[in-house]
């Protein structure tokens, strides 16, 4: 049977983490992840959508069970009582995934300001609504408050700078993402087979654990994990292309049907995203050349120099995935979205990743040990 460091300290039974990813939210994602024995993410993200992205909005509070009308820390503590209702029988683990980046600063407050209170609130909230993952964003500003309580904190980090940041701040699980990652990738691309094995030398230790993502969609990749020190993997595409997923369905299928190099990078929300490619996606691409060449050149802006027309044609084209209009949308995933082949439940997900890396993994030293 599987096991790590990761899975002893969140208390699952197996070290993978399905992502929390935006904009359509992981509510029902997340219950069906939590239910399967892997940690489940809420994103937060569509939270803060309801100007941008109303009719995701409102379907993001659908999902998590909340009136779209109610005030955002009621809509937050709908969605927490959610998750924690529909694993009840399974006493599965389950988390929250904040931005924190200087766009979201305001969201992000909210939503941990709301889930420490619900912990204290309750027990059984505590228990099993235990991990926080900060993310696209410097953790230090968060320690403080943090640290204060017996979460178990994680941070989505794109450097070995980073990670030793993350140290720095007290951060219990680095998740090392490399430049393969869907949507959000840092301006400075390094991909998982230098990042990951680079951050497990800099600062894994009995007190700091690290765990990959980006590119890991399978048994294979996640045994490649372990092989580079790693106590786990992240998975975003591989469970977004799952029946149980809350993205729309052209979304989902649009992964199933991404085939060799299927995707690319174009300005996003917070800086470079990875889409899959679509004409409309390579046309946003051309338009991030001439009007945020940062994205290709590692070299950060912000709303206050870029022609804020890019932001807008991404929410006008994230809209447009609601509605259903294929040709018009933008549709991020990762690299492995050309591995990702078929659209299952999620727990037969989990359990052929399992079954894979624990074959995997025993068939080693008979290959290649004398």
């Amino acid at each position: 049977m599987l096991k790590s460091r990761f899975c002893e300290l969140v208390g699952i039974n197996y070290p993978i983490i399905q992502a929390g990813m935006g904009p359509f939210g992981t509510n029902q994602l997340c219950v069906a992840s939590a239910n399967a024995g892997i940690l489940g993410l809420i994103s937060s993200s569509g939270i803060a959508s309801d100007e941008s992205n109303r009719e995701i909005y409102k379907y993001f509070c659908r999902t998590g069970g909340a009136d779209p009308h109610d005030d955002k820390e009621t809509i937050l503590r709908t969605i927490f009582q959610q998750t924690l209702d529909k694993t009840r029988e399974s006493q599965g683990i389950f988390g929250v995934n904040v931005m924190v980046s200087a766009e979201m600063r305001e969201t992000a407050e909210l939503v941990v300001k709301t889930m420490f209170k619900m912990r204290e609130e309750e027990p059984e909230m505590k228990k099993r609504f235990k991990v926080l993952v900060t993310s696209a964003g410097d953790p230090v500003p968060w320690a403080e408050a943090v640290k204060q309580t017996d979460l178990v904190w994680m941070h989505v980090m794109p450097s070995v700078r980073a990670a030793k940041r993350c140290k720095k701040a007290g951060v219990d699980v680095i998740v090392a993402s490399g430049h393969e990652g869907g949507f959000h990738t840092s301006w400075e691309p390094v991909h998982s087979m230098v990042l990951l094995p680079d951050v497990v030398d800099a600062v894994s230790d009995e007190n700091t654990l690290v765990v990959g993502a980006g590119g890991f969609s399978d048994g294979k990749s996640l045994a490649a994990a372990f092989a580079m020190g790693a106590d786990g993997a992240q998975m975003g595409t591989r469970f977004l292309a799952t029946q149980e997923s809350d993205f729309h369905e052209i979304w989902k299928e649009a992964v199933v049907e991404a085939e060799d190099r299927g995707t690319l990078i174009a300005r996003g929300f917070v800086g470079p995203a990875r889409w899959l490619k679509t004409p409309r996606s390579q046309e946003h691409a051309k338009k991030t050349l001439e009007k945020s060449p940062g994205v290709f050149l590692g070299i950060p802006d912000d709303f206050s120099s870029i022609d804020m027309s890019l932001i807008e044609e991404e929410n006008e084209a994230i809209n447009a995935v609601y509605r259903g209009e294929k040709n018009k949308a933008l549709m991020a995933a990762g690299e492995s979205a050309q591995r990702v082949n078929d659209m299952p439940k999620v727990n037969d997900v989990v359990q052929e990743i399992v079954t894979e890396t624990e074959q995997i993994v025993k068939s080693l030293p008979e290959k290649y040990l004398g």
